[in-house]
């Protein structure tokens, strides 16, 4: 059983635009988890097409119930493989997106598609898919669900660093205000106390029986 998801976003800068900020939307405030991104091959076509592949190293904090599944040293990060396709004469980017890491545990595999807004030239449209599926017996729904909860957010955070940067190559002010960063960091020192304070419980727990 496949977790399948679907969504369209319009982003209110021009296709050339669009096609620029991809290239250079890390970093961002929006996208700490991101840390390192590689090109392992490009080339242009024999039609002008842009092909490329690229290397993303990112953060990826696993629950603790997923952790005892994942060697040590991977369970906070993970790499991603991108591949995209510009198309000038059709005034296409297309990309898809897949984890090579945990990949036996959880596998993404996202498709994403630029293209003019047929109702406003200067605006551009995007179509993203994804499908999320785990093999891992027994826990596959619940894994499957998690990965999908986790796209769901990442997806918000993708497209308002978009929007960031687009924002910033234009002479915009970008919308992100300093209420907004101080909630951000505040709900994540929240999480971290959170688990900080799971992990104490847990030890105290486990001297109770020893």
């Amino acid at each position: 059983m496949v977790k399948y998801f679907c969504c369209a976003d319009l982003l209110k800068s021009t296709w050339d635009q669009v096609c620029v900020a991809f290239w250079q939307r890390y970093p961002n405030p929006y996208s700490n988890h991101v840390l390192t991104e590689d090109i392992i091959f490009r080339e242009v076509t024999p039609t002008n097409c842009l092909i490329s592949r690229r290397l993303l190293t990112k953060t990826s904090r696993s629950p603790r119930w997923m952790e005892r599944y994942l060697p040590k040293h991977m369970a906070s990060s993970a790499y991603i493989i991108e591949d995209s396709i510009v198309d000038p004469q059709k005034r296409t980017m297309t990309t898809f997106t897949w984890n090579i890491s945990h990949a036996r545990l959880m596998s993404v595999e996202e498709r994403c598609e630029y293209r003019i807004n047929p109702e406003n030239g200067s605006w551009t449209e995007m179509k993203r898919e994804a499908w999320i599926s785990s093999n891992v017996y027994g826990l596959s729904r619940a894994i499957q669900e998690f990965g999908l909860a986790r796209f769901k957010t990442s997806v918000t955070k993708t497209m308002k660093g978009f929007e960031y940067v687009l924002a910033k190559m234009q002479g915009e002010t970008p919308s992100r205000t300093l209420a907004e960063t101080a909630t951000e960091r505040a709900r994540e020192t929240a999480l971290a106390a959170k688990e900080k304070a799971k992990d104490l419980a847990s030890h105290a727990q486990k001297k109770q029986y020893v």
